[in-house]
């Protein structure tokens, strides 16, 4: 049951992705409601994690109050096959229980909700979605799908949080959630087995707290316990990327168009041109299909697919390589010695080429992998 509906009257011109719609709802126990109910803290908490971020998650648990009054959210990059242990390795060690939501769950304080395999985590009022949508940075579940629909929703209410990982997953997220009127926190990077998340959320937002792990749990306990900050209305940009993760087809109408410009690059994933996006002096690309990079995750996936070019050509030229070999042997054994001699510099050539393309190799294997924007 929800109460009166208040919306800005549109004209026909504007946009269906015009996100002006504010829903009221019955107050029901146990249960949070939407922006603009009068619900002063800061009841939401969203947190991001890639590498090392499990142990991460459980000392996290370990360390929150049992009377816990937020909702926390959390996107752990996941191999996308299979089940994931999550949600038990964190519920067991923590006073809070722990799950992989249903599609349009309930959002009740004091949980922890684990996006599941394959799946982005996005919230809406009272509720979470669980959306298998296009991949972020070649990731699903993605950080920043998860702060993007939770500062859309929830505003000053949200706190965003980054913990160890590789590359800038999140980053975005934070930027979002403060244009949003929430707060940002992050782990410290000297105290994160991988740094570069937190490090690359660092250099590029304004962070409100930066903590180490083993504080990380009374800070939350005390910010989720203060007047939630003024909700502040998003760039339409975001509000349609976040419609895009969750797989909402009413924004393919004729006037829709993917925010951002035309680049000259194109999608490492459908091979689709990608538009370049611009927000708060920020940078960050998607296709037509709605496969979104961060700057740094658009060169790691570039980096991936040089490494599988490059190795398709080793492979082929270990191939040719043998062949030639065969018909130098061939050649050999009838006694044609021009042929032989043919067939041998080109066994030489090809061994040549295989050890320029496995150096090749070899120097793309690291370079982003940590790296900073």
């Amino acid at each position: 049951m929800v109460g009166p509906l208040f919306a800005k009257q549109r004209s026909g011109s504007e946009k269906a992705a015009d996100f002006s719609l504010i829903i009221v709802p019955e107050r029901r126990p146990g249960s949070l409601g939407l922006r603009g109910e009068t619900m002063p803290s800061k009841d939401i908490v969203v947190i991001g994690a890639s590498a090392g971020g499990v142990e991460a998650l459980q000392r996290l648990s370990a360390s929150l109050p049992p009377d816990f009054p937020a909702a926390i959210f959390v996107a752990q990059h996941l191999s996308p096959n299979g089940r994931s242990l999550l949600p038990l390795l964190i519920g067991r060690v923590g006073p809070l229980p722990a799950s992989s939501p249903e599609d349009g769950e309930e959002i009740v304080p004091g949980r922890i909700y684990v996006a599941a395999p394959d799946q982005h985590m996005l919230l809406r009022p009272g509720r979470v979605l669980m959306r298998r949508g296009p991949k972020e940075n070649r990731t699903r579940p993605a950080v920043n799908a998860l702060f993007r629909s939770a500062a859309a929703a929830y505003g000053g209410r949200v706190i965003g949080v980054v913990l160890t990982g590789l590359l800038d997953d999140g980053t975005e997220g934070l930027i979002a959630i403060k244009a949003a009127g929430g707060l940002s926190v992050i782990q410290d990077p000297a105290d994160a087995a991988w740094p570069s998340m937190p490090q690359n959320a660092l250099k590029r937002d304004h962070v409100d707290h930066r903590v180490a792990l083993d504080g990380l749990g009374e800070l939350l306990g005390r910010l989720v316990r203060e007047p939630a900050g003024v909700s502040v209305p998003l760039p339409e940009e975001y509000i349609i990327e976040d419609r895009m993760a969750a797989q909402d087809f009413a924004i393919m109408e004729p006037d829709f168009v993917t925010p951002g410009q035309p680049s000259h690059l194109s999608c490492p994933d459908c091979g689709g041109v990608l538009n370049q996006i611009e927000i708060e002096n920020e940078l960050r690309f998607r296709c037509q299909v709605g496969h979104a990079f961060t700057p740094l995750g658009l060169a790691a996936a570039q980096n991936d697919e040089l490494e599988h070019a490059l190795a398709v050509a080793a492979r082929t030229h270990r191939d040719r390589m043998r062949l030639f070999e065969q018909m130098r042997d061939s050649a050999e054994a009838r006694g044609l010695q021009h042929a032989e001699a043919r067939w041998n510099s080109a066994s030489q050539e090809a061994s040549q080429m295989i050890e320029v393309l496995e150096q090749a190799i070899a120097r793309l294997s690291a370079p982003l992998s940590d790296g900073e924007a």
